[in-house]
């Protein structure tokens, strides 16, 4: 493995490592995630590993959106994605300022549920997120209440509701969303 973009000892959580997504070595792992269907509203239910893959490649291209595969104590736990607001649709649904990052968290599924987990979790995903900015912007999908409560537990300030629009290009189709915006400044 190389070296993470990110790596912090969280007290009583863990050592929380933060790498790249690998498409090619990470696909048939997201693939499991993303159909659960405590995923649904990641919207990438039904697709195959190929497709997660190419996904995952395609946003690795980019220079605006980022994947990363977060794991505690070696094992992976989650799949974050930071972004340039000002180069995603949500930049036409808020206002947004110098030192704003996008983010986007799915949990993995967990066998045991452990208490305290997403909030150790959040610590540093949050921590790697605001390195040189100022405020961390999360739409999650409206009617996602869990993650809503999430976001609200870690300390963001909740939003409007909005509607992202849709985004149809060659490279990628993402449908029409109702979401909720949610910001945490430092």
């Amino acid at each position: 493995m190389t070296e993470p973009v990110h790596l912090q000892t969280v007290e009583g959580f863990g050592t929380v490592r933060i790498d790249p997504v690998d498409p090619d070595r990470d696909a048939v792992l997201i693939h499991g995630w993303v159909n659960e269907d405590r995923a649904r509203f990641w919207g990438m239910g039904g697709t195959t590993v190929e497709q997660v893959r190419d996904i995952y490649a395609h946003l690795d291209s980019l220079t605006t959106h980022h994947g990363f595969l977060v794991r505690r104590d070696g094992e992976p736990v989650a799949l974050f994605q930071t972004y340039e607001p000002e180069a995603d649709r949500v930049s036409e649904c808020y206002e947004v300022l110098p030192g704003d990052i996008g983010v986007h968290v799915l949990i993995a599924p967990a066998t045991t549920p452990e208490r305290g987990f997403s909030g150790g979790l959040l610590t540093a995903l949050i921590d790697f997120a605001l390195t040189g900015r100022t405020r961390a912007v999360a739409e999650p999908d409206a009617a996602n209440e869990k993650a809503i409560a999430l976001l609200l537990r870690a300390g963001f300030e909740l939003g409007p509701e909005i509607v992202l629009p849709e985004v149809d290009l060659p490279e990628v189709f993402i449908p029409e969303k109702k979401a909720r915006l949610a910001f945490l400044t430092r």
